[in-house]
């Protein structure tokens, strides 16, 4: 049931357009996947993230197994029926979570070992147990399980984390999986490019249903990110989708794609709405600024977003001022439609063969607006 098919490359960039065809439904891409993290994109309903241009969402292994139990959402009838989303949805495997707690968790070749972040009860994640858990909450697309590391991690350190991560990646091949699932692989590396090509051919070698990169954008500098996806791509299969973890700024998505990603998950859009912050094409617009007070115009006037629709920058202003939870709906509506459009555009500029013109208008205005929020 799942199927990549590359519809046209660019010639001038390793940008490209591709489709895929999941049990759900097909996801046009370059294409952004919105997080529900918890089984919910917050602040959002099912009906408003199809409304915003959302085909597939991300949901997370690691918390829905902490809370409530891939064993209640099997019993639910699976992910989809359990959060009313009929679409097609990708589970990240939480190797990314379990690095986030720190002290709290140890990893062996076995697994990881951790504290629960809710209760601190202790707990072992295995790369057999991590499938056995997403074929409990069917997602269209599953990952293997990896191990992340920081930025700065030592080289001994990161060598250490790939070798798991390709070893549990074998691990996660074996594993059965639901008969509808698509399990992608992970390269990891950090930031040794030797280290990263040595990881990405491991893993394109393992002829997984699609290829991602994980580890990056974790703190390194932007241009460190596009140099190792550089050095990355290359080594994945063409005919396989690619998946950038993590990335969701429009500066960062359009250079990526340009570089031959296909697909993006990230939390920046409905985070930066929680904090009262809207994506605008100039940048990041910071709504509890003075100058908004009394602006009754919508956050882009050629936004074709509900919220831009609606509402004023003065009425959101005062929304956040005044800690509403109306606040975080509007803002993360408005977010998750600029960045969607973002990626339609993108798609449109790909079939008309005209890409990196339209990535090189977006790019060279991007960072305007929070320039002079600065000053």
């Amino acid at each position: 049931m799942f199927r990549f098919e590359l519809i046209k490359e660019s010639g001038k960039s390793s940008a490209r357009r591709g489709r895929l065809t999941t049990p759900h439904g097909t996801v046009e891409t370059p294409c952004f996947m919105p997080v529900g993290t918890q089984a919910t994109v917050k602040a959002m309903t099912p009906e408003m993230l199809k409304d915003a241009g959302a085909e597939m969402i991300l949901a997370n292994t690691y918390h829905l197994y902490l809370r409530p139990g891939h064993e209640l959402i099997r019993e639910a009838g699976g992910l989809h029926a359990f959060m009313n989303w009929d679409g097609p949805i990708l589970t990240d495997s939480g190797g990314f979570q379990v690095f986030s707690l720190g002290e709290l968790r140890k990893v062996t070749d076995e697994g990881a070992l951790f504290q629960s972040h809710i209760d601190g009860s202790k707990h072992m994640l295995t790369p057999e147990y991590v499938m056995e858990i997403q074929r409990a909450l069917g997602a269209d697309i599953v990952m293997a399980f990896d191990e992340c590391v920081p930025y700065d991690a030592t080289r001994e350190e990161t060598m250490a984390a790939m070798r798991h991560t390709n070893d549990w990646a074998a691990r996660c091949k074996k594993a059965a999986m639901g008969k509808e699932q698509a399990l992608f692989g992970i390269v990891q590396g950090g930031m040794y490019s030797d280290l990263r090509i040595e990881s990405a051919k491991t893993i394109a070698e393992m002829d997984f249903s699609g290829n991602a990169v994980g580890g990056l954008s974790v703190g390194e500098p932007k241009p460190m990110m596009y140099d190792l996806l550089d050095e990355i791509v290359p080594h994945l299969q063409r005919e396989k989708p690619r998946y950038l973890m993590g990335v969701g700024s429009a500066d960062n998505l359009l250079e990526s794609i340009a570089r031959g990603a296909d697909m993006f998950d990230c939390v920046l859009p409905t985070r930066m709405a929680r904090n009262g912050t809207a994506l605008v094409k100039t940048g990041r617009m910071n709504l509890l600024n003075a100058r908004y007070e009394r602006d009754f115009s919508p956050i882009e006037e050629d936004c074709g977003c509900y919220c831009c629709a609606h509402y004023s920058k003065a009425y959101l202003r005062h929304l956040v001022k005044a800690r509403e939870i109306l606040s975080h709906i509007l803002i993360t509506c408005h977010n998750l439609h600029h960045t969607l459009e973002l990626m339609r555009q993108a798609r449109a500029a790909l079939d008309e063969g005209s890409f990196e013109s339209f990535a090189g208008r977006r790019l060279a205005v991007y960072g305007a607006e929070e320039e002079d929020q600065g000053r």
